[in-house]
């Protein structure tokens, strides 16, 4: 599938997109707001739609668009945008707490350094 013609490329595209669609604007399942936060989980859900079909499986045979096997596909797109999304909230949570000023008792105990030895 590197060497893919038109028709598989629109099938990814389009696949992408409605992932894509669910996920940002009916689940509200997102990083960053509006039309970018989409186009990037559009981009991440082709990447995964490519490679569904290699890590997954090629089945059904009887469920293909051009050279795609949708299930496949529709199931590596959502993996991958779910994945990004997961992935960009949890880094973006532990960044929170490590540039957050310390809260209730952790505030009121004095930092102690180790000595050096």
């Amino acid at each position: 599938m590197i060497g893919m013609d038109f028709v598989s490329f629109v099938t990814l595209l389009v696949l992408s997109a409605i992932v894509s669609f669910v996920l940002h604007y009916l689940a509200k399942y997102r990083v960053n707001e509006g039309f970018d936060g989409f186009l990037g989980k559009v981009l991440v859900g082709w990447i995964g739609g490519w490679l569904g079909s290699p890590v997954l499986g090629y089945w059904p045979e009887n469920v293909t668009l051009g050279a795609v096997y949708l299930v496949p596909a529709l199931l590596g797109s959502g993996a991958a945008v779910f994945g990004l999304v997961l992935s960009l909230k949890t880094v973006s949570q532990i960044a929170a707490r490590i540039s957050a000023p310390p809260v209730g008792r952790e505030a009121e105990r004095p930092r102690v350094r180790p000595e050096a030895a």
